[in-house]
C-alpha cells in the first residue's frame, strides 16, 4: 500500500463495528500517521519513541555495569566509559523518563478520560512530537560524531572546556523543553476546558491531578533550563564568562539554574507515576480510593515544594549555613505529602478484594521501592550525614530508586493497564507476573547493593576502583543482568499479545473511569456523545459479565435490557 494511501474503516468484514473501524485502522499509509491530530495516535507515536530510548538507555546502563565488573579496564577505557555514562544518564532522563508517561500514556487517556474528543490543541500536541523527534536527533546524533562526556548535569567548567561535543546534545535538550512546554500547556487547558458535566475538580480520575500539577511544573520550571543551556552554548561558542572562572564566571550559577529546574523535574517525573498508581490500586483493590482529596491536593503541594528544595543538591557547593539548613529543612518537609499519597494507598488495599494483576504487581512494587527511596532521601537530606554520602554510589542507589523504581515501574504499571485498551489485547498473566518479580528482583539486587557501596565511600561516576569494593560491583552487574531479562521477556509477551493475544474485553479490569466506556479499541473519535460523569472510584458501577469476559456498565446495562 502507498505511503500516502488513505483509507476509511479497514478492519475485517463481519468483524464487529469497533473492529472494523477504531483509531488504528480509521485511515491508512505513513502519512495519515505523520499528519494525524488523533492523540491516541500521537500517545501510540510517542510510546514507539520513548520505548526506543529506553532501550539506547538501558544498553549504555548495562555497558557501565559490565566495565564495573573488574577494577581497572574490563572492556572500555575511561575516555569512553565516561561517554557510555553520560548518554545513558542523559537519554534516560531526557528522552524516557521527563516524556515517557505524560506524552505517551497521557497523551493516549487524558481525552478519554474527560470524555472529550481530542486535546484541546491537537495541532501543537503534534508540534511536541516533532519538536521531541528533533531534539532527540540532535541528542543521539553526539554518538555518531562521537560522544559527550560532562555527565547528564553538564557541569561547567567542564562542559565549557571538554573536547566532546557538548553543543549538539544541550542544543537537542533545550528542543525536547519546548515539547515538554507546549505538551503541558496543551494539557492545562484540556482540563480546565473539555471536563464534562458532572465532573467537577473533585470528581476527577486522580491520574488528571497529577497530570495537572506535572504541567504546571513543565511550564513554570523547563524555561528555566532553556536558558541555562543557551548560556552554556554562547560561553562554549563564544568565550563569554558566563560560568567558567577563568572567563571570570561562576561554576555554582551554573548549579543554581540548572537544579532549579532539575529538582522541579524530579517531580515531573514522579508525579504522573503517582497518579498512575492511584489509578491502578483502587479497581484492583475493588474499592473507593481512600482520601482522595487528600492525594489530589498532595499533587499539588508536591508542584509547589519542588520549586523550593534545589538547594539540598548543593550542601557541599559553599552556600550559606543558613540557606543550608532551610534548604534541609524543606527537603524533610517535601516527603510528607508523598507519604499521604503512600499512607492512602495501602488504607485503599486495607480489607480489599485484592486481584494481583500484572498492573497491580508493578504497583506493588512501586510502593516498596519508592519508599526506600523516599526515606533514603531523608539520610541526604540531613546535613551531617550529607557531607559524606554527597556523590557517592549512595546517591546513584537513592536516585534510581526513586527514579527507576517509581517512574519506570509505575510506567510498566500504566503500560500493562491500558494495554488492553490501547490494542484491544490481552497478555500473558503468567509471563507478565514472571517479568516483573525478574524485574524487581534484579533492581534491589543492583541498587541495594550500591547503598552499602556508598556508605563505605566510593565515589559515583568513576572509572576505577579499589579491590575492596569489587564485589559489590560485581553483584551489582549480575542484578542489571536479571533485570535486563526481565525487560526483554516483558517486550517478547507484548509484542506476542499484538500476534495472537486474546482479544480484550471493552472493561477487562472493572475500571469505572470514561475511558473504559469506549470499544474495546476506542473508535477515532473516541465518543459518539459526551458521556455523563459519576464517581470514578465508585465499583457498584460495573459488573461481572461472563458473557464478554469483561465488566459492563450498569447503567448500559439496564438500558439494553429496557429496549429489549
Amino acid at each position: 500500500m502507498s505511503a500516502n494511501h488513505t483509507t476509511y474503516g479497514g478492519g475485517t468484514p463481519g468483524a464487529p463495528a469497533w473492529e472494523q473501524d477504531n483509531y488504528l485502522n480509521h485511515t491508512h499509509g505513513l502519512k495519515s500517521w505523520l499528519t494525524t491530530l488523533d492523540h491516541k495516535r500521537i500517545g501510540l507515536m510517542y510510546l514507539i519513541c520513548i520505548l526506543a530510548s529506553f532501550l539506547l538507555g538501558g544498553l549504555f546502563a548495562l555497558l557501565v555495569r559490565t566495565e564495573h565488573l573488574t577494577p581497572g579496564r574490563t572492556i572500555v577505557d575511561a575516555d569512553l566509559y565516561n561517554q557510555y555514562f553520560t548518554l545513558h544518564g542523559a537519554v534516560m532522563i531526557f528522552l524516557f523518563i521527563i516524556p515517557g508517561i505524560p506524552a505517551a500514556l497521557g497523551n493516549f487517556v487524558l481525552p478519554l478520560m474527560l470524555g472529550a474528543k481530542d486535546v484541546a490543541f491537537p495541532r501543537l500536541n503534534l508540534t511536541s512530537w516533532y519538536l521531541w523527534v528533533i531534539g532527540a536527533i540532535f541528542s543521539v546524533v553526539t554518538i555518531a560524531l562521537g560522544g559527550v562526556d560532562t555527565g547528564w548535569t553538564f557541569y561547567t567548567p567542564y562542559s565549557t572546556t571538554t573536547a566532546t561535543h557538548v553543543i549538539p546534545v544541550t542544543l537537542g535538550v533545550f528542543i525536547l523543553g519546548f515539547s515538554s512546554i507546549f505538551t503541558g500547556l496543551n494539557f492545562i487547558v484540556t482540563i480546565h476546558k473539555l471536563r464534562p458535566k458532572g465532573m467537577t475538580w473533585f470528581k476527577m480520575p486522580l491520574f488528571l491531578w497529577a497530570v495537572y500539577a506535572t504541567a504546571l511544573i513543565q511550564v513554570l520550571a523547563t524555561p528555566v533550563l532553556g536558558i541555562t543551556l543557551l548560556l552554556l552554548i554562547a560561553e562554549r561558542a563564544m568565550g563569554i564568562g558566563i560560568f567558567d572562572p577563568a572567563l571570570g564566571g561562576d561554576p555554582v550559577l551554573f548549579q543554581h539554574f540548572f537544579w532549579f529546574y532539575s529538582h522541579p523535574a524530579v517531580y515531573i517525573m514522579i508525579l504522573p507515576a503517582m497518579g498512575v498508581i492511584s489509578e491502578v490500586i483502587a479497581p484492583f483493590s475493588r474499592k473507593t480510593i481512600f482520601g482522595y482529596k487528600f492525594i489530589a491536593y498532595s499533587s499539588i503541594a508536591i508542584a509547589a515544594f519542588g520549586f523550593l528544595v534545589w538547594g539540598h543538591h548543593m550542601f557541599t557547593s559553599g552556600q550559606s549555613a543558613l540557606g543550608n539548613m532551610l534548604f534541609s529543612a524543606l527537603t524533610f518537609s517535601v516527603s510528607i505529602p508523598s507519604a499521604i499519597k503512600v499512607f492512602n494507598w495501602l488504607s485503599t488495599m486495607y480489607k480489599g478484594s485484592i486481584s494481583l494483576k500484572t498492573p497491580m504487581l508493578y504497583a506493588l512494587a512501586f510502593m516498596f521501592l519508592f519508599g526506600i527511596g523516599g526515606l533514603t532521601g531523608l539520610f541526604l537530606g540531613a546535613l551531617a550525614v550529607d557531607v559524606h554520602l554527597h556523590d557517592t554510589y549512595f546517591v546513584v542507589a537513592h536516585f534510581h530508586y526513586v527514579m527507576f523504581g517509581g517512574t519506570v515501574i509505575a510506567f510498566l504499571a500504566g503500560l500493562h493497564y491500558w494495554w488492553p485498551k490501547m490494542f484491544g489485547r490481552m497478555y500473558s498473566e503468567k509471563w507478565g507476573a514472571v517479568a516483573c518479580a525478574l524485574i524487581f528482583i534484579g533492581f534491589n539486587v543492583t541498587f541495594f547493593t550500591q547503598f552499602v557501596l556508598g556508605s563505605q565511600g566510593m565515589p559515583r561516576r568513576y572509572y576505577n576502583y579499589l579491590p575492596m569494593y569489587t564485589s559489590y560491583h560485581q553483584i551489582s552487574t549480575v542484578g542489571s543482568y536479571i533485570m535486563g531479562l526481565g525487560f526483554v521477556i516483558c517486550a517478547i509477551y507484548l509484542a506476542h499479545s499484538l500476534l495472537a493475544g486474546k482479544k480484550a474485553a471493552a472493561n477487562p479490569w472493572g475500571s469505572v473511569t470514561l475511558e473504559w466506556r469506549t470499544p474495546p479499541i476506542p473508535p477515532h473519535d473516541n465518543f459518539d456523545k459526551t458521556p455523563l460523569a459519576g464517581d470514578p472510584y465508585d465499583y457498584s458501577q460495573v459488573r461481572w459479565d461472563a458473557k464478554t469476559g469483561g465488566y459492563v456498565w450498569v447503567d448500559e446495562q439496564s438500558s439494553a435490557a429496557v429496549a429489549g
